[in-house]
């Protein structure tokens, strides 16, 4: 009989782990954490650092880590060391998650388990953009990590076997499940409004292999080289 899947939580670790063996791939081919670690007080990644990226997983994701890795444990809200940070340690709590979501906490990129990670890890810092007529066009950024993440500004430096890892990794979980589709076009629906208030485009790795600037107003794009495509944060080019 076949089985039926009703959330991600009814994932079972075989399930789970033929989803991480298939989204494995780097995000480039050199070491990003390196490119922002020495702009972080902390000197570590950002994404790798409690005090600003707290992982979201699924609970399916929690019980498969509880019996096969130490790595883990629920986020407690005390992890963040760095009092300088007004909002260091900060994290949605579970109750406002999508359901079936929790927040976890890991012991830090020097410990690190590259196997065991969790899908938003894997993602990072790409969400799947869904259009507001409902279509799955691509890899989109996560907008409040602009200024601090390298790869938001080096485009150009994701592979292109990530690029379709996660593509094919997405195209799976949303179809499979009508919540985890939702849940990204209200992220995505966040996303637009966040750059329409500021009159910007945002800019779209397109699944058919190209880079487009979005407007948020409209969901046209135009097509750019990836090269030309803005950088933030510690990462803007010097004038010219």
């Amino acid at each position: 009989m076949a089985r039926v899947l009703r959330s991600p939580n009814d994932l079972t670790p075989a399930d789970l782990r033929a989803l991480f063996d298939g989204f494995d791939f780097p995000i480039a081919k050199l070491d990003c954490g390196k490119k922002c670690a020495p702009h972080n007080p902390n000197s570590k990644p950002f994404c790798c650092d409690i005090c600003h990226a707290v992982p979201a997983a699924f609970t399916s994701e929690w019980t498969y880590f509880q019996a096969t890795t130490d790595l883990w444990h629920r986020y407690r809200g005390d992890e963040c060391a760095s009092p300088s940070d007004g909002e260091a340690g900060r994290a949605i709590p579970d109750s406002d998650l999508p359901p079936g979501m929790i927040s976890l906490a890991c012991l830090g990129p020097a410990r690190c388990q590259r196997d065991v990670r969790t899908l938003s890890c894997r993602a990072f810092p790409f969400f799947p953009y869904i259009t507001s007529d409902y279509r799955f066009l691509g890899l989109a950024c996560e907008w409040e990590f602009e200024s601090t993440c390298w790869v938001t500004s080096n485009l150009g430096a994701v592979t292109d076997e990530y690029r379709a890892e996660f593509l094919h990794t997405f195209d799976h979980l949303l179809a499979l499940f009508n919540d985890v589709f939702e849940n990204y076009a209200y992220h995505s629906e966040r996303m637009r409004t966040h750059y329409a208030s500021r009159r910007r485009r945002f800019p779209l790795l397109h699944r058919n292999g190209r880079a487009y600037l979005v407007s948020p107003m409209s969901d046209r794009m135009q097509r750019v080289e990836i090269s030309s495509l803005p950088r933030f944060g510690f990462y803007k080019r010097p004038p010219a």
